[in-house]
């Protein structure tokens, strides 16, 4: 139901992007707006059921690699055309969530292809997004899909941004312990754990990919998204900082959140400061590549089945508006794109096979009564 509201949210957003000359304040307030009023609508009888935004809206665009979401006293910016947008949401009920992220390049279509690095760029993280769809299957092992998600990048003369993490969802948690690691540095790879993957787990993947270095840096953009620490105690000195934080405990839970959210911004201002300094709220900073770079982020929420792996948000992607000069050569990974990630057809792929090694254990069972004796 999460996915339901999160999907059809985010196609708003792209529509509204589509026809150029949006501005991103006023997408991020409709987004949240959306997912908060939708969700609000289901389980009414359950009063004490905690539903709403799992992840606010953030509407990043060409070097921006993530979190933008700006306040209304902060610098807006207007979506044009050729820019390329990332728009970044989720929504949860009951603390069940349901995350997603999609890049479109504003004005592509059949008589407007993207082409050169944009194109470039969008492919190799779509081309990358689909790999980790077909990887993430219980018994394989995270790093699995690190390397495949940096080939097919390379492959693009492109660069998975560096240390981003798609994590496991669990209730009322959107970033479970277990978790995929792009591009890591030397110490990176040391320090972040091996692990397998599950049957019945459910991870957000977060496909990052940049024309540049892969590097994200902050500059002077306001963080405005952040998130509840709960397993780090301290005593705040200030009330305003207390009452902040009683407030974000009690409307948003574990979520992430945006100081948009507050009616009185310039108390919520004030009140994140001594949080953050005392990490029991973590900021989502906002990262940028360096200026003329692009970056393009595919993100969607998989539950991982018996019978494989079930993609619950997202929306379809037409690569023929995309020209790229560049190929996957590595024919593993071709083979893997060239499978379906359908589990419909993954089923119907087993009841063949069963049905031709039966079949053949029929032939073999007569062959064998034809030649015994009588």
């Amino acid at each position: 139901m999460a996915a339901e509201i999160v999907n059809d949210t985010l196609k708003k957003i792209v529509d509204k992007c589509e026809v150029g000359g949006a501005m991103v304040q006023d997408l991020c307030e409709f987004g949240d707006k959306q997912l908060t009023e939708e969700t609000s609508k289901v389980f009414k009888k359950e009063k004490d059921m905690k539903k709403g935004i799992a992840f606010p809206t953030c509407i990043s665009v060409n070097n921006c690699i993530c979190h933008f979401s700006p306040l209304k006293s902060e610098p807006d910016l207007e979506i044009k055309p050729g820019d390329v947008v990332k728009i970044d949401l989720g929504a949860h009920i009951d603390g069940f969530s349901a995350v997603v992220a999609h890049t479109l390049v504003v004005g592509a279509s059949k008589d407007n292809k993207i082409t050169g690095r944009k194109a470039d760029v969008v492919v190799a993280a779509h081309r990358a997004a689909e790999a980790a769809l077909r990887l993430v299957k219980p018994g394989n092992e995270n790093y699995k899909v690190t390397d495949a998600v940096q080939k097919i990048a390379e492959s693009h003369h492109c660069k998975p941004i560096e240390g981003m993490l798609s994590h496991q969802l669990q209730q009322h948690i959107i970033d479970g312990k277990k978790a995929i690691i792009q591009n890591p540095t030397e110490a990176q790879r040391k320090e972040h754990e091996k692990c397998e993957f599950d049957v019945h787990e459910v991870y957000a993947i977060d496909i990052l990919v940049s024309t540049g270095e892969g590097k994200g840096r902050e500059m002077d953009t306001r963080t405005t998204v952040y998130k509840l620490k709960k397993e780090t105690i301290y005593n705040l000195k200030m009330k305003a900082s207390r009452q902040f934080y009683s407030e974000v405990d009690k409307k948003f839970g574990s979520m992430a959140f945006s100081l948009r959210s507050f009616e009185d911004e310039k108390k919520a201002k004030m009140g994140i400061v001594e949080c953050v300094k005392h990490a029991l709220i973590e900021p989502f900073t906002v990262l940028y590549e360096r200026e003329g770079e692009h970056v393009a982020q595919f993100k969607f929420t998989v539950l991982l089945m018996p019978n494989g792996p079930m993609r619950i948000t997202g929306l379809s992607f037409d690569e023929s508006l995309y020209e790229t000069e560049y190929t996957i050569a590595d024919e593993e990974l071709k083979s893997l794109l060239a499978a379906s990630a359908s589990r419909r057809a993954a089923k119907k792929k087993k009841k063949k096979a069963e049905k031709a090694t039966a079949e053949a254990a029929g032939d073999e069972m007569d062959a064998e009564t034809g030649d015994a004796e009588p």
